[in-house]
């Protein structure tokens, strides 16, 4: 059994942000090419922004992936075992993966929040309340992006009103625990249908499966 997909937003939300990082990507690489080819000049701040919006659509793609059942996965044991151990075994995984998951948002939050002015967590391993004192890093720039003018209000917010010559670090580190948190999200999702009986394991994709089918396929219409 594999998991219903619902076309609610909340389940197309990577699909959206993916879709815009590609093509935002796009857009921005091809117009580098261009002012290069036929004008001679560069955009200094293009290979920053496609780095970053390529490390977003990396991150986004792991929640993206679980939400499909298209992480890699062996299922050799449990494709053995009888349908009550198999969802056993199927859940102590999920279990294992929601724990990760929630140590990865730990982690992705205590990295991005000084850069917000904002407190970390205590605690090793689980969090354990927040930073009491903590040195802020709302001031730090990244090296090539330039500020929009509509986002000067975060001087005000993030640096004590003084002028911002780069994008704050704040915005291209905020995908860490936004991406993390969809992570646990999409672990949690899969939880309750495998506790529900509407899936049987995490992972559900047969990559290697499908292409020799189709092989098989393409070579059975080529004779």
């Amino acid at each position: 059994m594999y998991r219903h997909e619902s076309e609610s937003f909340v389940d197309r939300i990577e699909e959206t942000l993916i879709a815009v990082l590609l093509g935002t990507m796009t857009l921005v690489t091809f117009a580098n090419v261009i002012a290069r080819k036929a004008f001679n000049s560069n955009i200094l701040w293009a290979l920053e922004l496609t780095v970053f919006l390529f490390g977003w659509l990396v991150l986004l793609g792991a929640s993206y992936a679980v939400k499909k059942g298209s992480h890699l996965g062996v299922d050799a044991i449990i494709n053995m075992v009888s349908a009550p151990v198999r969802r056993t075994l199927s859940l102590f995984a999920v279990t294992v993966c929601i724990l990760y998951a929630a140590l990865l948002l730990k982690g992705s939050w205590d990295y991005w929040a000084n850069f917000a002015n904002l407190p970390g967590t205590n605690g090793r391993w689980f969090p354990l309340g927040f930073e009491d004192s903590f040195r802020g890093k709302g001031w730090y720039e990244v090296n090539d992006i330039p500020l929009p003018e509509v986002l000067r209000w975060m001087e005000v917010v993030f640096n004590d009103g003084d002028e911002y010559e780069k994008i704050p670090r704040l915005i291209p580190y905020a995908v860490l625990p936004f991406s993390m948190a969809l992570l646990l999200f999409r672990f949690c999702q899969a939880a309750v249908e495998l506790w529900t009986g509407k899936s049987d394991r995490i992972v559900a994709s047969h990559e290697v499966e499908d292409e020799i089918e189709a092989l098989h396929e393409l070579q059975g219409e080529t004779k």
